[in-house]
């Protein structure tokens, strides 16, 4: 639904911030959000696709396994997505990107929140 109000793909993505709550998710959502089919998840993480530099920037301050997990960390994929498509992500920063995708969940993964961010050359 969140890429249908947006007009835009999966294709269309420049950074993608997940709740990275177990390191299932990631791979799951991966899966949920068509960049990679069902089930191919693992071998498109492990071959370097959302890594710094890869074709889906995934998690650019380092997730909540790797950066902070207060328990509540959807606020902080908000910011990061903000701070890329400001261009202010300083060493972190994914060049030329326009559009995030941030989602978040919570109650044993029965809950879904997706947001769609956008440049103003998005509009």
């Amino acid at each position: 639904r969140a890429y249908a109000m947006a007009g835009i793909t999966p294709k269309d993505v420049d950074v993608i911030e997940v709740y990275d709550a177990f390191t299932i998710n990631t791979i799951l959502f991966l899966e949920d959000f068509g960049f990679c089919k069902k089930g191919e998840g693992g071998p498109f993480v492990a071959a370097g696709n959302i890594a710094p530099g890869g074709k889906h920037p995934l998690n650019t301050n380092g997730g909540g396994l790797s950066c902070v997990h207060p328990g509540m960390y959807g606020m902080f994929l908000m910011i990061e997505a903000v701070e890329q498509l400001r261009g202010v992500a300083g060493d972190r920063q994914v060049p030329g990107a326009e559009i995030a995708l941030c989602n978040g969940n919570g109650g044993y993964l029965s809950s879904q929140v997706t947001l769609v961010f956008g440049t103003q050359a998005t509009l």
